[in-house]
């Protein structure tokens, strides 16, 4: 069975930091291409930045230039770096993967940006 398990959200002001973790069990992470998506209330779930087995990074333009993306494959774990966050990126963020033609998600983290 795939497991999925996000860690790192919470509540910071406009401007700041964070860094959210996913950790994966279950399947054959080296291989394994990563998404992470979030979801704002009222929302549809939606994409934010890939990072496939071998490296390659995409974001969304919303999130370019203040988001990135690393993975370690010895720890099975993806990580989101989030910088110069904003209200709108308000949401529950969600690591997505996919194992033989099936999506899997985890639960969610709650990343609230509010002063």
């Amino acid at each position: 069975q795939v497991y999925l398990v996000e860690s790192g959200g919470g509540l910071v002001q406009p401007g700041g930091s964070l860094r959210l973790s996913c950790k994966a069990s279950g399947i054959n992470f080296r291989l394994a291409d990563m998404g992470w998506y979030r979801q704002a209330p009222g929302g549809q779930r939606e994409l934010v930045g890939t990072i496939t087995s071998d490296n390659k990074i995409e974001f969304v333009d919303s999130v370019k230039g203040r988001f990135t993306i690393s993975r370690d494959n010895v720890r099975r774990t993806t990580s989101l770096q989030m910088n110069s966050l904003t209200p709108e990126d308000t949401a529950v963020y969600y690591c997505n993967t996919k194992s033989r033609g099936r999506d899997f998600w985890g639960r969610g983290t709650q990343v609230t940006i509010s002063s």
